[in-house]
Parts: structure tokens; sequence; C-alpha cells
């Protein structure tokens, strides 16, 4: 038995829009897009579903899956296939030993294919390998207009990407810890004997407020490509540009707009009173069952009128009860577009009732 509490389901004659403007902000590039790293909420669009080359930025890929898979500390020894490759390097060397954390700041501050590969050939065994791992983990993630040929990006015409698809590989790689730590790092001492100092090369660090992450890439068929992210408040935005060559003024200014239009509305706090429901056979008879995280969503002025959430738990639970248990599930939408949800936990230990309990509660013995 489920219930279903609506909270604030008011329709309004004037609807506001959804994204920025596009003749307010002057995006020179192909493709551009701003998403809301918390919910996917898209801000900004222009051609975001055009498939297009991408890149280094396909680098982000390699890493989630890298960062997925392995541990820092695994020692890669280096093979043939992984020297030499052209373009952006390490300068990696045959029969070389390296840490994966060190590969991993190699492939995202200094763009090294040579890192790219090598990343490729100890997980998938293969460049093709890697490759069908790429897919497979976009198929995943619903980037459904994407397809991988190699780890690094260099052109090729079966390699390519969309703005929105993208924007949905960095939104889940920014979700981790370590990944978010290694695109925000400035400057990296790799533990090698040459070739040990990485620096960023993406200067929307330094140039955007809050700026922290992602990546740069370029080739000639490519064009620049920029995927960038930055907090402020208590919203972390990530902004993608495709074939710009005004990447980085471009990707700033979409940034800024964004975090001057939207602001973070609060949901939900973390442990926030959501629901009470009784406990059959508790020996307390109710439970307090409470959001287990902040629910932080990008509204524009006056969309916090449109916005409902729905409480989905049962009528009653079965003592005992652990504090933290899923309970049920709490979806916040604007309009009819789902953009948040969180788990509802118990929010206290309950102990089922003995015998001896309820011998005393039916006779009221105290």
């Amino acid at each position: 038995m489920k219930k279903n509490i609506l909270i604030v389901a008011l329709i309004v004659v004037l609807i506001l829009p959804l994204t920025i403007k596009g003749e307010e902000i002057s995006v020179s590039g192909r493709a551009a897009i701003v998403m809301d790293v918390a919910t996917g909420r898209v801000l900004y669009e222009k051609n975001i579903h055009d498939k297009m080359p991408m890149a280094s930025t396909t680098k982000i890929m390699t890493a989630l899956l890298a960062i997925e898979n392995t541990d820092l500390d695994h020692t890669v020894k280096v093979t043939p296939e992984a020297v030499g490759i052209e373009g952006s390097s390490i300068y990696l060397q045959y029969n070389e030993e390296i840490k994966m954390k060190d590969l991993l700041y190699g492939l995202m501050l200094r763009s090294g294919n040579d890192a790219a590969a090598a990343i490729a050939i100890e997980l998938g065994e293969s460049i093709e390998g890697f490759s069908k791992l790429m897919n497979k983990r976009a198929e995943d993630l619903g980037a459904k207009n994407t397809n991988f040929v190699n780890p690094h990006g260099l052109h090729h015409e079966n390699h390519y990407t969309t703005a929105h698809d993208l924007s949905l590989i960095t939104r889940a790689a920014l979700k981790e810890q370590v990944f978010k730590e290694i695109v925000s790092t400035r400057y990296y001492l790799a533990d090698r004997d040459t070739y040990k100092h990485f620096a960023n090369k993406n200067r929307l660090l330094s140039m955007c407020e809050g700026g922290d992450g992602v990546k740069t890439g370029y080739t000639r068929r490519s064009g620049r490509c920029l995927v960038a992210s930055a907090s402020r408040d208590n919203m972390q935005l990530i902004a993608v540009t495709l074939n710009d060559p005004n990447w980085f003024n471009t990707t700033k200014d979409l940034l800024d707009k964004s975090f001057e239009e939207y602001h973070g509305h609060i949901a939900f706090e973390k442990g926030e009173l959501v629901e009470v429901i009784p406990v059959f056979e508790g020996k307390v008879g109710e439970v307090q069952l409470v959001s287990s995280k902040e629910v932080v969503i990008p509204l524009l002025e006056g969309e916090e009128e449109n916005l409902r959430t729905i409480v989905d738990v049962p009528n009653y639970i079965e003592a005992p009860v652990l504090k933290g248990t899923k309970i049920g599930k709490l979806y916040t939408y604007l309009d009819d577009q789902l953009l948040a949800e969180a788990d509802i936990i118990a929010n206290a230990d309950i102990d089922k009732l003995t015998l001896k309990d309820k011998i005393k509660r039916f006779f009221k013995i105290d």
C-alpha cells in the first residue's frame, strides 16, 4: 500500500522559460549546453543532439572507466602500443612501470594520448577492447548518440558524441570524488624520473569563479572543444562547447549567466522530516521518516510555484526497524519533469515487541 502526497501543485498563467534565451549569450561554437550536475536539468542548449567529434574530451570517459574499475595504486607496465602516440604526451617509455594515479593525472592535466592508450590496454587488453567498454558505459548513461573508437580522441570518422551526451558522461564522472580531485588540480608531480611535472591546460580553473574542472580538447577536424564545471553556493554546473574558436570565453559566459539566472532551491534538507508512519509490533508505535540527502534544484525566479513532491512510502512497516533503513522514495518535479529523487529512511532504531512486552501491554502492566 502506497500513499502519494502532493506538495505544492500550482499552475501559473505565464510559464517561465526553462533555458537561458539563446540571444542573451553569443555562442560561436557549433554546439553548447549547460547542465546541472545534481539534477541533470538543462539550463542552456544549442544543437545539443548534433553528432560531432570531441577530441580529447574523450578522456573524460577513459578516466571514468579507470576510476570505476581499478585502484589508484595499481601499477601499469607500459606496452609498445602505448609508446609514441601522436599528439599530446607524457612520454611513456616501453616497460616503464607507472601507477594508475599518475596515468590519470597525466591523462586529464597533460592530456597524454599515450596515458590514454596505456589505460585502455591495461583495462581492455587492446584499444578495440577498451572502446567496447567505453561504448557500453556510454549506453548505460543514456549517451545514445555517442561512439568511441579510441580512448584519446584522435580523429576518426566513427568517433563522435553530442554536447548532451558529453554532459551526461561528465555528470557521472563528477560524482566520483577521485575524478573531481584530479580535474580541479592545477599542478601535479608524478612519481617518475622524467617528465613528471603536469600542468592543467584548463584555463577556466582560474578564469571562472568557482571553476573546478574538467577537460580541453582540440584537433583540426573537431575544432576547439571544452567541458568545464564550476561550483557556486549550493550548485555545480557543467558547460560544454564543441567546435568553438572562443571556447574559454564562451564557456565562462555560459556559466556566469546560468549562475546569475538560476538559484539552488533546497527542496529538502538532509535529515528533514518527510513523514511519520506506524510500526507494527514495535516497542515504539511509530517512526519518523527523513530525507537521506539534501535535494537542491536549479530554478528561475518564480518557478518554486511549479514544484511538486511525491512521497512514496508504505502505510506501515513491521518491527524491528534499523535507523537508516530505506523505507521509500522522494520525487521532486518541476511541472511534469522529474528533477530529483532521494531515499526516505528511518530516523530511529525500533525493537520488536517480545512476548513479555505483549503480555505487559495486554494487561496494561508498567
